[in-house]
């Protein structure tokens, strides 16, 4: 895991450490996890890579509770169903991503 990558891309605002992110993920605190969570798919440019720190339980959980926020709607709607599409084989609802047959 790239944390240097991982922090200029998603914590940029805030100073957190590879030894905190670890223990967020290790925990069984929701709300820093959602926190974590949230950064890393609104804002991760290896977004899979990233994601697949969270254990496979947590990650869908996630994913199934993320309200997508009213600001920038379009590109959270996208961000979460690429990721669902590729960790849960759920259906793709992007239009313009789906092949023509």
């Amino acid at each position: 895991m790239n944390y240097e990558r991982l922090k200029r891309d998603c914590f940029w605002d805030l100073d957190i450490s590879k030894e905190q992110i670890e223990t967020i993920l290790q925990g069984q605190d929701k709300r820093k996890k959602t926190m974590l969570f949230e950064k890393i798919l609104l804002n991760s440019t290896a977004l899979f890579k990233d994601l697949e720190m969270f254990n496979k339980e947590d990650l869908k959980e996630l994913l199934e509770t993320y309200k997508i926020p009213q600001f920038n709607i379009d590109y959270a709607f996208r961000r979460k169903n690429i990721a669902e599409v590729y960790f849960f084989d759920k259906p793709l609802l992007i239009d313009e991503l789906k092949w023509i047959v």
